[in-house]
């Protein structure tokens, strides 16, 4: 069955009109190189500044603290190996938590195997950082604290301008994980003390294959790719001209948009959170209440396996993803669900719901009739749950 409701916009979400519309002309009329002197490669140019000034608007950030990369991926790979290299003369030790991206935990590991330290920082049942455990992580040797905005599975949004306070009060560069907070929610580089950020184009209706990395001026990164003098001689590479446009206008229309659409999703989320926890049994919200993504919806349902909950979704129609793994083809759940406190068999039984900008409450109220219905197909089935309800009856 072709996808009817789409409620996955935390992997990708569809590209806007308006952006592929701005994108085509850089395929086929200013389609110059921006590093040649005549007019079309100036054009190409220009575009890229015009979308330079476009994503520093929205942050707050200095149109020359923007650098672009392939996504959000790079952005997180270049902030922590430059990092732990320009800076290995004060100290080879970094800050972040269990509960980060795997571009940030396996580039942690990464780093590991060539000298440097790394304290993974442990979470509450929310999600959230403890604040008195970061201080503590502190040493002298500490050069970086990474931590994200807001979290890609469970939604919960960390206090991320005290945890800018604590890095500047120790002179400790402080880099977040943005991808899921760019354009979601409101963001100033300055008043965060944020010293550098990652953020991907996809994220916010704009294409894939683009993302950029803010570094805060002074702040001492080295190039991440060798070659050209591209990106103030950064990051090599031809630039991709049509998605940095389409990044640019992305960014410009989701900054336009962003009140009006947190309001909106908020209702829904807070709609459809609040039915499912009354009509549902058996069933734990996982992520803070409150402290969230405007757009995230993060569920565990005991006696289920959330494989078998996705493949039964998609053939109602309805595109989401679960909090395990299974999909990827690991057995092991979600390090994020663990990390909160879940235990295994529940973990599995996870459900994430991201709302986009075209997500209606009917889409919601149909969606949860599914839900209902396919969970309760599935207990029917185990063996778990066959066992639990006849004790809960003695």
């Amino acid at each position: 069955m072709k996808t009817k409701i789409y409620l996955d916009n935390a992997a990708t979400t569809r590209t806007a009109e308006e952006v592929v519309e701005a994108m085509i002309p850089y395929f086929t009329e200013n389609y110059g190189n921006p590093s040649s002197i005549y007019e079309l490669g100036q054009r190409s140019k220009e575009a890229i500044t015009t979308a330079r000034e476009q994503i520093a608007g929205v942050i707050g950030a200095k149109t020359e603290e923007i650098y672009f990369t392939a996504g959000g991926s790079e952005a997180d790979n270049w902030a922590l190996k430059a990092a732990c290299e320009a800076y290995e003369g004060k100290g080879r030790h970094i800050i972040t938590t269990k509960i980060e991206h795997h571009a940030i935990l396996h580039t942690c590991e990464y780093l590991e195997k060539k000298g440097v330290e790394v304290t993974y920082l442990n979470v509450d049942e929310n999600g959230l950082v403890d604040l008195d455990e970061l201080q503590k992580a502190i040493r002298p040797d500490t050069i970086l604290i990474s931590i994200m905005f807001a979290n890609n599975e469970i939604g919960t949004i960390e206090p991320i301008k005290e945890i800018g306070m604590i890095a500047k009060e120790h002179g400790i560069l402080f880099h977040t994980d943005a991808v899921q907070a760019f354009g979601q929610l409101p963001i100033d580089v300055d008043d965060m003390h944020i010293d550098m950020l990652s953020s991907s184009a996809h994220k916010i209706n704009g294409p894939k294959g683009i993302g950029f990395l803010y570094i805060r001026k002074g702040v001492k990164i080295r190039s991440f790719v060798h070659g050209g003098a591209q990106e103030r001689k950064r990051r090599a590479g031809t630039e991709n001209v049509p998605a940095i446009v389409g990044y640019g206008v992305a960014a410009k229309r989701a900054a336009e948009t962003m009140e009006e659409r947190i309001a909106k999703e908020r209702q829904l989320r807070d709609y459809f959170i609040e039915r499912v926890e009354k009509e549902i049994p058996y069933v734990k919200l996982n992520g803070h209440p409150t402290k969230r993504l405007p757009n995230n919806i993060n569920f565990s349902f005991r006696f289920v396996e959330g494989e078998s909950l996705l493949i039964m979704l998609d053939m109602k129609g309805i595109a989401g993803s679960s909090g395990s793994a299974c999909t990827s083809g690991s057995l092991d759940p979600s390090h994020v669900l663990l990390a909160i406190g879940l235990p295994h068999e529940i973990a599995h039984g996870s459900l994430r719901l991201s709302l986009g900008e075209d997500t209606t409450k009917e889409d919601l109220d149909y969606t949860l009739e599914q839900i209902k219905e396919i969970i309760q197909r599935l207990r029917d089935l185990s063996p778990l749950y066959e066992d639990f309800m006849r004790k809960e009856k003695k």
